[in-house]
């Protein structure tokens, strides 16, 4: 998988490249991490890539020239345009099934924006998808970059030592993950619940999914609900 991401902090992305599974990633071969400053392709005497909104009203626009030079460059010479997603509140919920999908596509650009947004016409020219993490605000799209190139690249096959840990997460099948122990079987007075320990594997299958339903139902209502609906479908 090939990642390209446009920023105005590249820096920001450093320690990430170095650590952590997307380090593992690049020294496999199974991901290649691009990151390019914007004002590369700014053409303005002091690099400007930002200007005043048309109409009025406080914060600045991301200016369409740097962008449009900057995904030119970054999209030619392939026979399949790469995914160009841009990071915005207002775009679609990202979630594990969107995860999955952007799993399996070969090149992507992400571009992270700043102030308030980017001008239109970037995303009507370029964009192919706009993703949210959540409803806040953030100051720019680069802890949304971040947390979409990791939840994508621990689901590339062989990127982390157990794929079987990837597939049991929160979300798999609109579940939250049961809860989880370790050794000591025993510490402070509260001990492993013996199903675990009982090397049956149907009892433990059906304990842990009794657990994901009960957690589901009671900190994810709306998970709950969605999982209902399916499952009187089936």
């Amino acid at each position: 998988m090939i990642v390209d991401i446009i920023t105005l902090f590249p820096k920001l992305f450093d320690g990430f490249k170095t650590e952590t599974l997307i380090k593992r990633a690049q020294q496999k071969g199974l991901l290649t991490l691009n990151v390019y400053h914007l004002r590369t392709w700014a053409r303005s005497k002091h690099q400007q890539v930002d200007d005043t909104p048309f109409g009025g009203g406080p914060g600045m626009v991301l200016k369409p020239e740097p962008l449009f030079l900057a995904l030119h460059d970054l999209t030619g010479g392939y026979q399949q345009r790469p995914l160009v997603t841009y990071f915005t509140p207002s775009g679609e919920l990202l979630n594990q099934r969107l995860l999955k999908e952007l799993s399996s596509i070969e090149h992507h650009i992400f571009i992270c924006g700043r102030y308030k947004g980017v001008d239109q016409r970037v995303l009507d020219t370029w964009v192919d998808r706009q993703i949210s993490i959540g409803d806040y605000v953030l100051s720019g799209g680069e802890l949304p970059a971040l947390v979409t190139l990791e939840g994508m690249t621990r689901l590339i096959p062989s990127v982390i030592n157990d794929i079987e840990s990837a597939h049991t997460d929160s979300f798999e099948d609109d579940l939250l993950e049961g809860p989880l122990y370790t050794r000591p079987e025993e510490y402070e007075g509260q001990k492993v619940p013996e199903v675990l320990s009982s090397g049956h594997h149907a009892k433990i299958a059906d304990w842990c999914k009794e657990k994901a339903l009960e957690k589901t139902r009671k900190y994810r209502p709306d998970l709950w609900q969605d999982y209902i609906k399916k499952n009187k479908q089936k």
